[in-house]
This record gives C-alpha cells, structure tokens and sequence, in this order.
C-alpha cells in the first residue's frame, strides 16, 4: 500500500471505515443504522455556495504604499489574497479575489480606475508563480497579468508611468537581484518587457515613475536612491543618489514629487531630502522631521506634504517648500506607528498602520478607525451560540468580539497572553481563551472582566469545548491531556474534575455529546478517542458509541467526516472541521489556504466540494454563526478573518 494516499476500506461486518493517513490505520465506526458503504461511489457537492462577504484585516505590518481612495468613494487595500474595495461612508465592500496567494503590492493607474497587484509565489506551482495583476476596480475584470515565469520570488512594488498617460508598468522582484522590468502591459494578456536589469543587491522597498518626466524612475530601499532612465533602444540606465556622508541613511523608506517635479525621500534617520529635478544631488535636506524611520510621504492636491513616522506615530504637515507648518497629530500607540497616508476628500486623510489598522480623520480633529485587524497568526475563532457575532484570538494578545452584520469590532482587549483558541459557554454568559503558555482566562463578554483563570501544564491550550449543558468544560492540551472541570456559578466558578490520559500526541480536536455524557476527541498523530466525561476514563472503544449523537462536528477524524481528507493526505491537511446547526453543511479549512463546503454528512471517501481562495495561509479554524447563514475563517499567518455568506 503506497502511504502517500489515504486508501479507504470498508469492513461490512462490523460496519468501520479503516483509513490510513501517513501509513497508520485510522478505524471509524459507522452509525448501525448506516447503509452498506459503497467505497467507488462519488458522493455530490452541496447545493450550497459560499460567497465573500466581508474582509476584516489590512496588512500594514509588513507591507508599504498600499492603501488608496478611488474615485468611486472606496479605499483599496489588501490582505491576505484578497484586495479589499472598502467604501467607509457606506459601510460596504467589494473584493477581487484573482490572486492565489499574498498580495504584496499595490499600485493606482493615473486614471485612477485601473489597478496593479503584485503577489508571492503560491502552493499550486504553476497556477501561483509570483506575478501582477491589472485590473479594473469597477467591472473587477482582469486585463493583463504580467510577469509569471520572470519574476522571482514576488513582486515587491509595482508602478505605473504617469507622464505618458500610464501606458507602462514597472515591476521589482523580490528575489535576491531585485530585478526591475517595465512592461508595456495592455499589449496582450501577459503585457510585453521593454527591459530589465539588476536593481540592486540590498532591499528594494519603493519604485515610482516621475510624474512630469517620461521615461524616468525612482527606486529606493537600504542605503540607497536610484534615478533610472529608460533610454530610446529601451534600456535602462541608473544613477545613485549622492549622500552627504554623515547624512547617509540605513535606509532609504519612500518618496513624493512636489509640483516643480524634485523628488523628496524620506528615510531611517526621520530626515525628509528634496533631490533637485533632472539631478541626483541633494538640494535641500529636513533633518529630524520623526523619530526613527519616515514610513510614507503623502503630496497634497495643494502642493503640500504630510509625512508620517513608523515609530512615533506623528503626521506632520508640511507647505509646498517643505516648511512644516505647525500643523500635525499623533495616533494613538496601541494602534501601530505610520505605514501608509494617503489623501481622502477635502482635508480628509488615510492612515494604514504597522499594527494592520486603517485610520480616518484629519490633522486637526485627529482619527478614528475604519478598520481593525490582527497583527500575529489567529488560531482562535468562536461563534456566538445565539448572536451573529464571534470572538477571535492570537498570537498579537488581542482578544477582540466581533458583530457579523454590522461587520464591526464590538470591542478589542489585550489579554497579556499569547491566545491559541477561544470558546463560548452554551448560554454565550462567558467567553473562554486558551493560551500557548498553558494558562486559560474567562471573561464576561459585556464588562469584559476577568471571571477566571487556570493554568493546566505549561504547553499550549489547543482547544476548549463547553458542554451542550454548559455544566461541564473540556480543555484540550499540546501536552496530550484532556483536562475536565465542572462549571458553576454561569460560566464564573470551575472546579476540577479530572484530567483524560490515554493519547500519545497533542489533542487536537474535542466534540461533546448531545447528553453531555461523553467526549470524543483527535490527536497529532491521526488517535480518535472516547471518554466518559464525569470520570475522565476512556471508553474501551468507539464501536459502543457508534451511535451517539454528537453536539459538533469539530473533530476532522470522524465517521461523517470520511470525504473531506483529500487523496494523499498527510494528516496536517486539515485544520478545522464545522457543520451547520441543522446538518447539512460542513465545512473545513486546510493548510493550503482553502475553505472547501460539502453536503454533510461527508461519509464518502470521495466527497465533491466547493473550494475557496483568498487566506494565503493555512486557514486555522472555521465556524458558521448560529443560524447558519454565514461562515467564517480564520487565516493562521496572513491575520485575516474572512466572512462567507452561504447561498
């Protein structure tokens, strides 16, 4: 038998599915009521779809220039694979989702309609080379794609020319000679390279076209500037900026054009340098402007500047001949420093922040946010039993409630913990986090106070289950125990019951029965267990509870959830497992990115699907709201959280 490939067999005597995932023999138990399983059969995909609905999350941590208001009223930004239309007036989104994997770059054409992206290479070899996009932010179609099999590793900025109406496209890679092409991108699907050449072999972070001067570019990153020309026979040719020697910075962090064309770079040591037009000399130097780095640089319609720190978080305003005019502001510190301003209507500015927040506001009323993310992996993802709100927790220390139909943040608390999973109590009274140092807090979900706290070894809490009864809770370790504690007190009061030994790897998974009697549960290494919940003992087999019902389907190693390990399955596949209330539906999420929907139960070994992009990491956990009628993820690495209506 090749252990490369889950192979199914079904034994009809004793009615179990033995399944082998990385060579080992993973045993289920069929309900006695189950018709004869037929092993060829291919069982359809639901007639349900998913539907992206909403994108919480931006990615500034890590990412620069990449938020910009259109004309049709709505800020564009991305994270994750997803590009984000985001109109803040209305309160309404719209998403392209023709990427694979991380967007990393964004850049608005002069007729401020369409727009590049340029993203990292993906799973799927073929289908996820790095590349960039040009699309058209109304229709969301895709024009050209450009670049797949030249660039690299991903395209780390992209660009289009100005001073001839946008018709070319410069494009850095990512890989270690950061290569910079130009493209003439509309001929064609895939655009044609006019040239390219060795940028540099330091970080690249920045590259712009000059707005009055055809031909010209500007590229910049650590310890340098370079004016680039694209001569006549399509060559470019660079030369280096020329530093004072005690001004010359770490790095060189972004750049703006005033209206006589000079160029103005900011960088690492919070000075601001005009470069005379035409020239690569320094013709005028601001020292001391921030400190620490300048993260973005924003030319106003009146000439003006603002410039932003990335470290103390002051906007300062600036006149047309880079004397600061006394006007600035700060954001507040738990939001991040300054990663992106750009201009809004009238005075209004856009902020994206290092702690992947978006602020609105302007210099003399201050800010407020449009948008609120996570800043580290997210594990923790928890459904509300009766609201259509959901909690979320990570590795950043933020706990944070969230409202799906007002797709707002109801409030954001740092626990002080790193969190890896959280769970409600059946009566939503109490809301569970369980940490990565083995601690887990319990917290009233309206004052938000601390009701409890726990410590059971000192390895990550994996999961946490509240019995149906909400009598009982299940706290599943990293260190192979199950611990049990009875809860009084709504939700308050826990008391220790006992701890399951019997797994020899991670507990990964928990369910409870619909009687609060019993507990099944899944491990590192592919173990379906079960236990008496009362006295922690483990059932001496899972063919006595074949015909238990289970209050969830969050264990992935399970009789009715056979059809969703994919051939080849190596067991790490599958992060998460969930089904609707009314069992319909299920739906998991992978480390490749995927959120996939299936008719539930899924007991074929080949079960269709419906698969969805747009996390470019392993999507850690999945829920539905209570009703139903939408899904969420959680994206592990990329932060996001990404809500699914369910047609």
């Amino acid at each position: 038998m090749d252990d490369s490939t889950h192979t199914c067999q079904y034994n009809e005597e004793d009615g179990t599915v033995r399944m082998f995932i990385r060579g080992r023999p993973v045993i289920l138990y069929a309900p006695s009521d189950h018709d004869n399983l037929d092993l060829s059969k291919v069982a359809p995909p639901p007639h349900n779809k998913l539907k992206l609905e909403w994108v919480y999350g931006y990615r500034g941590k890590d990412c620069r220039n990449n938020l910009y208001l259109l004309p049709t009223g709505e800020i564009v930004y991305f994270v994750a694979a997803v590009v984000v239309l985001f109109n803040v007036d209305e309160q309404c989104q719209r998403h392209y989702t023709g990427h694979t994997d991380d967007v990393k770059c964004l850049a608005v054409h002069p007729n401020k309609l369409i727009i590049a992206t340029g993203q990292c290479a993906g799973h799927d070899r073929l289908d996820a080379r790095p590349h960039v996009r040009v699309w058209n932010s109304v229709s969301l179609a895709t024009l050209a794609v450009v670049g797949a099999g030249s660039l690299e590793r991903a395209a780390a900025g992209v660009a289009f020319s100005r001073a001839d109406g946008g018709a070319l496209l410069a494009c850095v890679d990512d890989g270690p000679d950061h290569v910079i092409s130009v493209w003439e991108w509309q001929r064609g699907d895939k655009g044609h390279c006019l040239a390219e050449t060795k940028c540099s072999v330091d970080t690249v972070v920045a590259v712009e076209f000059h707005p009055l001067d055809r031909n010209q570019i500007v590229t910049c990153g650590k310890g340098h500037i370079a004016f680039w020309t694209l001569d006549a026979s399509n060559v470019l040719y660079k030369r280096m900026g020329i530093f004072e020697t005690r001004d010359k910075p770490k790095y060189v962090t972004c750049l703006a054009f005033n209206h006589n064309g000079d160029v103005i770079s900011g960088d690492s040591n919070g000075n601001l340098i005009v470069w005379g037009r035409g020239t690569n000399t320094v013709h005028k130097l601001v020292r001391g402007v921030h400190e620490g780095a300048v993260f973005s640089l924003c030319g106003l319609k009146d000439g003006g500047l603002v410039s932003g720190g990335g470290k103390d978080g002051r906007l300062v305003l600036f006149d047309a001949d880079l004397s600061a005019t006394g006007t600035e502001n700060v954001i507040e510190g738990h939001y991040g420093g300054v990663r992106v301003v750009t201009e809004g209507r009238g005075r209004q500015l856009f902020v994206g922040t290092t702690r992947n927040c978006i602020l609105h506001g302007d210099l003399q009323l201050g800010f407020v946010p449009a948008v609120l993310g996570h800043v580290d992996e997210v594990w923790g993802l928890a459904a509300h039993p009766s609201l259509p709100q959901f909690a979320s927790a990570g590795w950043d220390r933020l706990l944070q409630l969230w409202d799906a139909l007002s797709h707002s943040t109801v409030w954001s608390k740092d626990i002080e913990e790193r969190a890896q999973c959280c769970a409600w109590a059946r009566d939503g009274g109490a809301l569970a986090v369980g940490c990565v140092s083995g601690r887990w807090l319990v917290y009233h979900p309206q004052t938000r106070e601390l009701l409890a706290q726990h410590q059971d070894g000192t390895e990550p809490i994996q999961t946490i289950e509240y019995s149906p009864n909400n009598r009982l809770v299940a706290i599943g370790s990293r260190d192979n125990f199950i611990y049990v504690y009875q809860v009084d007190d709504d939700g308050a009061r826990y008391s220790r019951l006992g701890k399951c030994l019997g797994h020899s790897s991670f507990i990964t998974h928990l369910d409870w029965s619909e009687d609060s009697q019993y507990i099944r549960s899944n491990s590192g290494d592919y173990e379906v267990l079960f236990w008496n919940a009362t006295t922690c003992r483990q059932a001496p087999s899972g063919a006595a509870l074949r015909d238990v019902p289970w209050a969830s389907a969050h264990c992935p190693l399970a009789f009715s959830c056979v059809g969703v390990w994919p051939e080849g399955a190596d067991g790490t596949d599958i992060n998460s497992c969930t089904r609707t209330q009314d069992g319909r539906l299920a739906a998991t999420g992978d480390d490749f990115g995927k959120v996939k929907l299936y008719a539930y139960p899924v007991t074929q070994p080949k079960s269709l699907c419906a698969a969805y992009g747009g996390h470019s990491s392993h999507v850690t956990c999945v829920r539905f709201l209570p009703d139903d009628t939408r899904l969420l993820s959680a994206g592990g690495h990329d932060a996001a959280l990404l809500q699914w209506l369910v047609d």
